[in-house]
């Protein structure tokens, strides 16, 4: 879909993170997550929010950290299996988009954890065109840190080159990223953090963006709502469906694409299933 058709949406969900309420709850956040029930219900109101709307997003992707055992751990098969078993009742309609979180792959990934990966949910960085617009989905752990595949960091960033190379011969309307570990979470120049990218790897990658015209980057991670912007490209911070570290709700992120902008807003899974979309991103829907 190289060419623009109208404006369409989509819906970014981040964290659901199967394990971590009650390893949070417990303060035990390495081997507390035997229990995960609550963040089931979570994802099947998520999943049952999405279907009911309408007109249909052209997909939905989940930006990292699908559940909260790590590589190796305990529970993180059943974990998987679980979300699996509840991402299966997403209409057939909305294609699902998995981005790869440093709990999906390891906080030091390796080519193991990442072939894994890879087995379990596709691609660990992908492109894909919706109707005129370009999207790119990266695995940020390789930016975190790389020491125990160094050549996969490499294999990543000269693919990214290309990728963007081929964007700018297209013409796209725009170029969207999803990550799960945010460039920053409010200030391009803020402190190096757990839940940001550090300093040196993040002036690289925001440059490189800018350049290339990318318009937003959205991740999680953060399991809060955050963001701000680094000259035109837009950093986009998402709360997570399932555990919540702030004040903000379990919820999503609607996106509309037009031909001029991108403009998102994040509804608390309650408010969307009941309501849908307000007439104000309905109407910028229907400007064709």
């Amino acid at each position: 879909e190289y060419q623009w058709k109208g404006p369409f949406y989509f819906i970014q969900g981040a964290d659901p993170q199967f394990g971590l309420m009650k390893a949070w709850t417990h303060g035990d956040t390495d081997n507390g997550d035997d229990e995960w029930g609550e963040e089931i219900k979570l994802a099947e109101q998520a999943v049952q929010a999405i279907n009911k709307l309408n007109p249909k997003p052209k997909f939905f992707v989940l930006c990292g950290d699908l559940v909260h055992g790590m590589p190796g751990t305990r529970w993180k098969k059943n974990q998987e299996q679980d979300l699996k078993n509840v991402l299966k009742n997403t209409d057939q309609d909305i294609p699902l988009v998995f981005v790869s979180g440093n709990h999906d792959i390891g906080n030091t990934p390796s080519r193991e954890t990442i072939d894994d990966y890879c087995q379990n949910w596709g691609d660990d960085y992908f492109s894909f065109w919706v109707g005129g617009v370009f999207f790119l989905v990266l695995n940020s752990q390789l930016y975190f840190d790389s020491s125990k595949c160094p050549e996969l960091r490499q294999a990543q960033d000269a693919w990214l080159d290309e990728q963007l190379a081929v964007a700018a011969n297209q013409k796209c309307k725009h170029i969207i990223v999803f990550q799960h570990i945010p460039l920053f979470l409010s200030k391009p120049d803020e402190d190096d953090d757990y839940f940001n990218l550090e300093k040196s790897v993040r002036q690289e990658i925001m440059e490189k963006f800018h350049k290339a015209g990318i318009r937003a980057q959205f991740s999680g991670h953060y399991h809060r709502n955050a963001g701000g912007f680094y000259k035109g490209l837009e950093m986009v911070v998402s709360s997570a469906i399932g555990c919540q570290l702030g004040q903000d709700t379990h919820g999503l992120r609607v996106v509309v694409v037009t031909e001029e902008k991108v403009v998102h807003r994040y509804y608390s899974l309650t408010e969307l299933g009941s309501r849908g979309i307000e007439k104000e991103l309905l109407d910028m829907l229907a400007k064709q």
